[in-house]
């Protein structure tokens, strides 16, 4: 069987055909079907299977409070008291459990510690007086769409290339006298080149901390390591945040903290990203960054509760919200956080084109990084050649030089694909679908101008080419221009269980152009592009540094329904406003936030589910509104929810005196019977002397929510040659789970596994990289589907990217 499969799409009918034989009898079955696997149930507090005696890593909670937590609620705690209380769990863990060894431990905002040992060993930890909860100790990656940066010459770099600072108002704010000055920005990321000549300057003697390598030098991962591919994520988010050189951050005089808790290839884990956090409220970090994120989209993960005390404590926490989109359901930790500020990334405005391709209707522009570049194809004859699925190799033995390339889809990432052509020489790109119908995303930011085209009409213009039609004159036409767009791989919210809407606000993440390091002394100005959620949180964070010195008071409840309240309401394509759950209230704005005069909070607001058993349902909230002027404000209130059957009201005017705060009430009424299943969104206007205030975004779910059966799947090497984790993310749990291998031409393998009645969470499963029950993949790139079935409806997800089987 042969059926085609796409890293955006999946073919649900072979792949629902495929499964029918899986759960028609009794091959599936609540056991694994054959010993490859061993299914380890990552629920939160501590549901870990326990039938595997492999060592595994977990995140221990005590009872006992962190000293924030503690210090929040009015109780008595010191760092003595706690390390004593963690003292006498470490002891009496390490006497019950066997085998087991603890390794980081945290206080300030999380109350634990991590511990190695056997899986099979997990309920006796469980058992151990003073222990709270057991998390998994789950992977962490950085939020970047495309992990390796598209490098730029030094000569093409100047302050105002990077356009995104400019953009949301930094250099007024610089103007204004408020540039970060004297506040930390803590970086949680892979490492930062501090020795930069644009972000040496913004370190002080101490840089941070290294948890990867257990030090004081917080360097990213190096060019030639043994343990796998250097990085420069890091470097590219602390240059937006406070770069001062020849690119100007958003904070441009901020002082840099750097924790380095990914390793080689931007990944880590739970038990290192906690460790970050803890470290930094420690140092006295006023705004942290984690532009990093995994696919549990649960509020009450490790990391998620350490971001919420973090924000009590006063450190303002900022987040990227995923680049899982364009699908509701896809935000992940920690930018599930209750308290955290998640960011969602944007494009921001551009001209759109349309392109005339001779004997190809389906031709589209796809995207572009230099608009100067695509207009160069306009009305000129250009010489197309085939470049097969345009990897490296297939640029070895044609020439490309001032041509444009062909390239079929598939095997690796569009990014990766023009880059190589670009690399090669070409002008630009023709990228056509290698499954029937057309490419349906477009990807702003590709190195060169690139068209794309159907399946059909790629496979006919490759014959035609070989037939002796080298050459073609496009027609470029501008059709109009585009205001700040969400960029589509951006996550969505809700969070599942507490509803929230999420991002809670947007900024500019699509072709960012920042510091990266050379890892070269002689070399050392090194600058690159880089798009994803990643790079749009240090906007924010930026931002938030600059409030942070301009309104030393404000607590960080204050600073982030500022940030919100002021964030400019994102339209599509179509004038149509995004939805709640892709822009979040909007695009962040500096000057706005630093001239507001109220703020009113909470800035977003889920009611959450309305049920059948509830019949007529109303649901209450009291939001507050401060007046940050001398004079008293009179302010009015519009309520809002679109379908039928939900009706709102509230408080209609309230005034509030100088430098005081005020509340006011909204209700929402939704009669079951008369209101259709679904996720509906409204909002609150508030406006004072008829201006508008702010418009705050509201939601609420009817009957059962609607999210996916499964969000996401991933395979990652473990710790010994040819074994491997695949770990996936059910928000509701599953009737049946299974785990599909493909070729990355499409072509289906077999099954790696196949289950029943598998509980919500992160799922991790070991596998030896075998399917069918026995056969052995042969060593080279593949890809895993993952299907679930949960009460009738299923759903599909794929890996972002091929992964590797390894030689052994």
């Amino acid at each position: 069987m042969k059926k085609g499969i796409s890293r955006s799409s999946v073919l649900l009918f072979s792949t629902i055909f495929i499964l029918s034989t899986f759960f028609s009898g009794q091959q599936a079955a609540a056991a694994p079907s054959n010993k490859q696997m061993e299914l380890e149930k990552a629920e939160i507090f501590g549901e870990i299977n326990v039938n595997s005696r492999k060592q595994t890593t977990v995140i221990v909670e005590l009872k006992e409070k962190s000293l924030v937590e503690a210090k929040q609620e009015g109780e008595a705690q010191t760092k003595a008291s706690l390390k004593k209380s963690r003292t006498k769990v470490k002891k009496a863990a390490l006497k019950e459990v066997d085998k087991a060894s603890v390794r980081q431990e945290y206080e300030k905002v999380f109350s634990g510690f991590s511990m190695k040992l056997p899986a099979n060993e997990v309920p006796k930890l469980l058992a151990v007086d003073g222990v709270k909860a057991v998390y998994p100790d789950v992977t962490y990656k950085t939020d970047e769409v495309k992990k390796e940066s598209v490098q730029l010459p030094n000569e093409d770099v100047s302050p105002l290339m990077d356009k995104s600072a400019p953009f949301i108002g930094a250099p007024k704010a610089w103007d204004a006298g408020y540039s970060g000055k004297g506040v930390k920005v803590a970086v949680i990321d892979t490492g930062v080149d501090y020795t930069h000549p644009d972000l040496k300057g913004n370190f002080g003697l101490y840089k941070g901390y290294d948890f990867v390598d257990h030090d004081y030098s917080p360097q990213e991962t190096p060019k030639g390591d043994p343990r796998g591919e250097s990085t420069d994520h890091g470097t590219h988010v602390a240059g937006t945040i406070a770069a001062n050189g020849q690119i100007k951050g958003v904070a441009k005089d901020a002082t840099l903290l750097a924790y380095r808790v990914l390793g080689p290839g931007g990944s880590g884990t739970t038990e290192n990203v906690l460790a970050g956090i803890d470290r930094a409220v420690t140092d006295g970090a006023d705004v942290m960054n984690l532009s990093l994120g995994n696919s549990v989209n649960n509020p009450d993960y490790a990391t998620s509760i350490a971001l919420d005390w973090a924000m009590s404590e006063g450190v303002v926490a900022v987040t990227s919200n995923g680049n899982s989109g364009p699908n509701s359901w896809t935000v992940g930790s920690p930018g599930t956080s209750r308290d955290a500020i998640s960011v969602g990334a944007t494009q921001l405005p551009y001209s759109l084109y349309n392109v005339k391709f001779p004997n190809y209707s389906t031709a589209k522009i796809m995207g572009y990084y230099q608009e100067s570049d695509l207009k160069a194809l306009d009305q000129k004859q250009v010489t197309l050649v085939p470049a097969g699925i345009g990897d490296e190799k297939a640029f070895e033995n044609i020439d490309v030089k001032g041509k444009v390339a062909v390239i079929e889809r598939g095997a690796i990432a569009f990014v990766d694909k023009v880059d190589n052509a670009k690399a090669a020489g070409a002008i630009g790109v023709v990228m056509y679908n290698n499954t029937d119908g057309e490419i349906p995303v477009d990807v702003p930011g590709l190195a060169l101008p690139t068209i794309k085209l159907s399946k059909a009409e790629g496979t006919a213009l490759v014959k035609a080419i070989e037939a002796g039609n080298h050459t073609t004159t496009f027609s470029i036409q501008f059709v109009k221009e585009l205001s700040e767009q969400v960029a589509d791989f951006s996550s969505r919210g809700p969070v599942v269980d507490t509803w929230m809407i999420k991002p809670d606000l947007s900024a500019p993440g699509v072709s960012i152009v920042s510091t990266i390091p050379t890892h070269d002394p002689s070399q050392p100005y090194g600058y690159g592009s880089k798009q994803g959620t990643s790079m749009a949180s240090p906007h924010v964070a930026g931002v938030a540094a600059i409030i942070k010195q301009a309104k030393p008071s404000y607590s960080t409840e204050q600073i982030k329904a500022l940030l919100m309240n002021t964030a400019e309401k994102l339209f599509d394509a179509n004038g149509s406003p995004f939805p709640h759950n892709t822009q979040g209230t909007g695009s962040v704005r500096i000057i706005e936030s630093l001239q507001a005069s109220s703020i009113v909070s909470d800035a977003s607001y889920s009611y959450g589910t309305f049920l059948k058993e509830k019949g007529v349902q109303i649901k209450t909230k009291k939001f507050k509104v401060e007046n940050l002027s001398k004079a008293p404000k009179t302010y009015t209130i519009d309520y809002k929810f679109d379908g039928s059957g939900i009706s709102t009201n509230g408080t209609k005017k309230i005034t509030v005196k100088g430098n005081s705060t005020g509340s006011f009430t909204s209700a929402v009424q939704v009669k079951y019977a008369k209101t259709k299943k679904g996720t509906y969104q409204g909002s609150i206007t508030i406006r004072e002397n008829g201006r508008k205030v702010t418009e705050i975004p509201t939601l609420l779910i009817v009957k059962e929510p609607d999210y996916p059966r499964v969000t996401s799947v991933s395979v990652e090497p473990d710790n010994r040659a040819g074994s491997y984790v695949i770990s996936s993310y059910l928000p509701g749990g599953a009737e049946n789970l299974a785990f599909l291998v493909y070729s990355t031409d499409g072509e289906y393998l077999g099954e790696a596994g196949v289950y029943q009645h598998v509980d919500k969470g992160e799922h991790r499963v070991k596998w030896n990289g075998t399917f069918n029950q026995g056969q052995k993949l042969e060593a080279g790139e593949y890809t895993m589907l993952a299907y679930a079935s949960l009460k009738g409806k299923s759903d599909t997800v794929q890996t972002k990217e091929p992964f590797d089987i390894y030689p052994e």
